[in-house]
């Protein structure tokens, strides 16, 4: 459990919420947002563990004292920006599509194309804020995150998120399908665990297995 209270505070801000970068006794970086409710913590954390639950590559992820707070390590990057990326770190970025698609990441690739970097040569998705339930500045997304997966096409075809387009606009058909396999491969009960385990709801946990089985009706 980290509590701040007891760190250093080394530097400030980086995304668009108010933040620091922190360092324990050990030397140890720690990069804290502060979100406007733990509703809003709790349903980061949440996306989160379906991510690592998936098998996308994320930062690692602390529990915080407080329940406002998000905690990852500390992370030094090869790579900060997908307009940086190599036509292989590109693709392999496109692996994990639908699991952006699934937790409704609608900022899975940055406003500024930020959210995604590179780290000894593995594509990491840096902030999962804007999945599931909330935005990423912390609106609810209400009936617009629903049963159905209509991330599949949007992030490939709105022309408002450019930086998504850039990463998932040139996927094949073949390449989309790969991307829900990802999901599908994923047993409905560790899903369920997961969920209820990290203090989410039994609605939340059952509307992702509903999302699971709609992108899988989607592969025939």
């Amino acid at each position: 459990m980290i509590d701040t209270q007891k760190m250093q505070r080394v530097a400030g801000q980086i995304g668009s919420n108010p933040a620091g970068i922190f360092q324990d006794h050990n030397g140890q970086r720690y990069y804290v947002k502060s979100l406007e409710s733990p509703m809003h913590a709790r349903n980061e954390l949440i996306a989160a563990r379906l991510y690592q639950l998936a098998g996308a590559p994320t930062l690692t992820y602390h529990n915080s004292v407080d329940p406002c707070q998000i905690v990852t390590e500390w992370l030094a990057l090869d790579k900060k920006h997908i307009a940086h990326f190599s036509e292989s770190e590109r693709k392999q970025a496109q692996q994990w599509f639908g699991v952006h698609a699934w937790t409704a990441n609608w900022d899975a690739a940055g406003f500024d194309g930020d959210n995604q970097g590179v780290k000894n040569g593995k594509v990491l998705t840096l902030d999962v804020g804007g999945a599931l339930a909330f935005r990423a500045h912390g609106d609810p997304k209400g009936k617009a995150f629903g049963l159905q997966v209509e991330e599949l096409t949007v992030l490939r075809r709105d022309r408002g998120n450019p930086h998504a387009l850039k990463l998932f606009a040139d996927m094949t058909e073949d390449e989309v399908k790969q991307a829900i396999r990802v999901v599908a491969l994923i047993p409905n009960e560790q899903i369920r665990q997961v969920i209820i385990n990290s203090g989410g709801s039994h609605k939340l946990a059952e509307k992702m297995v509903a999302r699971k089985a709609d992108m899988m009706g989607r592969l025939s």
